[in-house]
């Protein structure tokens, strides 16, 4: 399939700069690439519109082998292969499942690209659940963290065990170090988009808002208010605080959606997937969302706690303005806090932002809300079928209804919150192709 063709059904006019030259790079030589640029530029369709061309799709064969450091990822960026339309089959791998699911699902697929976490990817080759012979492409997606310290000995004895890799891909948001000798890159082109005097992007506007005591949850709620249905995420350094904020917003009645380590792989997903088809329009998370998302609408990044370091905040304002879209940044402080030293500019560069007018506001409540509908691709069921049920067992426009996301067994979709509760009446024991089938509020 056509690069233009992709960029039809996906609806973007153009490549960026980026882009081009990693499509070029790839295509055009038979170099390794090295590949550095912001959050946000788009560096997952960067890469897989020339490796949809490289890969054949005639072959039964896993060929393309894409290494990320978290399970988010390896979903979100599977989730961009199979919506360019290309005709190859993909698989996520990642931990948090039985191993044995996943290798029933490789014989049932039968990709010919997979992305998966280094341990869950090192545990099917060693199995034989997944042949290294027909592997040409390596792409390591944010190498720098899958290179860290945790993941080294796991990196070290994957690559190992893909003796025929011909090309290798590596991306990142930040300038590499090194890039470790195990890595075995050969010629590079470098392709790198960073800037140096850039620490966030121009589109990014910076604020702090004052706390006048230690605990910020009241100047939290002031201003998720103020900022309205917009969407936010608000940044924290513990689960445990992640809990306590989100249960705190709730209680007062915002819409949440909690994200943090120590979620299940369904609570982790059903959280992330609220959030960006705007049932939810706060999510509440740990470190572990500034980076692998890839929601394009974030509004408002809010650091609830100081990041660690001068890298966490950079990740975490990279989830907004990503693209070519405009994005605020908050920073909480408490009576004895001040704007990180390593922030451009200092706190002279960091604008007031007043809460006066926010103290009788009411919680903002999102446009949409997910239901869950009990039939998915084993039934036979697809995201037409589902657009024609809501619209004529529900009672729906076509505007009243967003994203779809169809499953094996269930499907979701987003539907206007004003007219949620129309639809759970209208479709009770309705069928779906003469298919009697469940229809949820999922909370």
């Amino acid at each position: 399939m056509e690069n233009n063709a992709i960029l039809d059904k996906l609806h973007i006019a153009e490549l960026n700069p980026m882009q081009h030259d990693v499509s070029h790079a790839m295509l055009h030589t038979d170099r390794d690439v090295l590949v550095l640029s912001p959050t946000g530029s788009g560096k997952t369709l960067a890469y897989l519109l020339p490796l949809v061309q490289m890969v054949d799709a005639r072959s039964n064969h896993v060929q393309a082998v894409v290494v990320v450091p978290g399970r988010e990822l390896a979903l979100q960026s599977a989730n961009v292969l199979r919506s360019m339309g290309s005709g190859l089959r993909t698989m996520s791998l990642y931990g948090g499942r039985p191993t044995m699911d996943e290798h029933r699902q490789l014989r049932e697929v039968m990709p010919q690209v997979v992305f998966a976490t280094p341990g869950r990817l090192n545990d099917h080759l060693d199995k034989g659940n997944l042949s290294a012979e027909d592997v040409s492409y390596l792409v390591l997606d944010e190498f720098d963290k899958c290179l860290a310290m945790g993941f080294r000995g796991e990196m070290t004895a994957l690559l190992s065990k893909l003796p025929h890799v011909r090309r290798r891909v590596l991306l990142s948001a930040t300038e590499a170090d090194e890039i470790p000798h195990f890595v075995q890159m050969g010629r590079t082109v470098r392709v790198c988009f960073l800037d140096d005097d850039e620490q966030v992007p121009e589109r990014v506007n910076i604020y702090k808002v004052d706390s006048p005591a230690k605990d910020k949850l009241p100047t939290l709620a002031r201003l998720l208010c103020k900022l309205g249905e917009q969407s936010s995420i608000v940044f924290l350094n513990f689960r445990e605080s992640v809990e306590r904020t989100d249960a705190y917003l709730r209680q007062l009645g915002f819409t949440t959606s909690a994200f943090h380590g120590g979620l299940d792989q369904r609570e982790r997903e059903d959280a992330l997937y609220k959030f960006s088809n705007g049932s939810a329009n706060i999510l509440v998370s740990t470190d572990l969302a500034s980076r692998g998302l890839d929601i394009p609408d974030v509004g408002n990044i809010i650091h609830y706690h100081l990041p660690e370091n001068e890298d966490a905040y950079v990740h975490r304002v990279g989830r907004t303005a990503r693209w070519d879209k405009q994005g605020r940044a908050f920073f909480i402080l408490g009576p004895a806090e001040q704007v990180p030293q390593y922030v451009d500019g200092g706190a002279e560069a960091v604008a007031p932002f007043a809460l006066d007018d926010a103290r009788e506001a009411r919680p903002p409540q999102p446009r949409m809300s997910t239901l869950y509908i009990g039939k998915g691709r084993k039934d036979k069921i697809s995201k037409g079928d589902i657009v024609g049920f809501l619209c004529k067992m529900g009672g729906l426009q076509g505007a009243d209804i967003g994203r779809i996301d169809v499953k094996d067994r269930y499907a979701y979709a987003a539907v206007s919150r004003q007219k949620v509760e129309q639809v759970l009446r209208l479709t009770r024991n309705a069928k779906i192709k003469g298919i009697k089938t469940l229809c949820e509020l999922v909370k």
